[in-house]
């Protein structure tokens, strides 16, 4: 089970070499985010990167012009600011604050100039940009192949990791246009969870009862995830 106490840096920094981290911290500025705040629009220029410390940030695709759904959830283990790596200065999806707290922001400009300063630097974001294209290819195979309330088990852990907090501030019609379901599909499946006194739900608070419980009715995305970050990233 994670700590639940707060993170008092970005894993990805604090794994640099001490000279490297520093630098690149010496270009950022730290920034309190707060629920819905939107960092991205799809297509339109990024003006920061963002290193999470305390906060969580949901990357989204728009679908058809109306709905959007969940590619990516961010926290203080990675980045939002892939296109910058890659030498784009667009990105074809939408960021959203999902979880109030400290980040650290960079410019677009100053982040690209810290990659080019910091061979380890660059080797740590190509790892972390492995580590999401495996997971991205795994969510694809989830969505396909396992049920709706091992999906959602999954998702409430990968929120809890990122938030460090039992207390998940999630509506169901929230999680249902992030997995891509109907709001009555999450109605159920969320039921199936608190049945088994796995999670209880009031209010658009969703609070874990019993971590090791919801690993188990969990799919085993979950922990091959976490597999892969913890041996690409450590």
């Amino acid at each position: 089970m994670p700590s639940l106490k707060k993170p008092t840096q970005n894993r990805l920094i604090g794994a640099l070499p001490r000279k490297d981290g520093r630098r690149l911290l010496a270009g950022c500025d730290r920034v309190e985010l707060t629920v819905a705040d939107v960092l991205w629009e799809p297509g339109k220029r990024i003006r920061y990167a963002y290193l999470p410390i305390e906060t969580c940030i949901s990357q989204l695709i728009p679908v058809d012009g109306r709905n959007s759904i969940e590619v990516a959830l961010v926290g203080n283990e990675g980045m939002l600011g892939v296109p910058l790596v890659l030498g784009m200065n667009v990105s074809p999806l939408r960021a959203v604050v999902r979880s109030s707290g400290a980040a650290l922001r960079i410019s677009a400009d100053s982040f690209r100039h810290q990659i080019q300063l910091s061979p380890p630097l660059q080797r740590s974001l190509n790892r972390y940009i492995y580590v999401l294209m495996a997971q991205l290819a795994q969510s694809a195979a989830c969505m396909n192949f396992h049920l709706l309330d091992a999906r959602l088990a999954r998702r409430l852990l990968m929120a809890q990791d990122r938030v460090h907090s039992n207390e998940l501030g999630l509506t169901h019609e929230l999680l249902a246009k992030t997995l891509g379901v109907r709001r009555v599909g999450i109605t159920n499946a969320a039921g199936l969870l608190q049945k088994r006194k796995l999670v209880s739900y009031r209010r658009g608070q969703i609070t874990v009862l019993d971590r090791i419980g919801l690993e188990a009715a969990s799919c085993e995305c979950y922990e091959d995830a976490n597999d892969v970050y913890a041996r690409t990233l450590g």
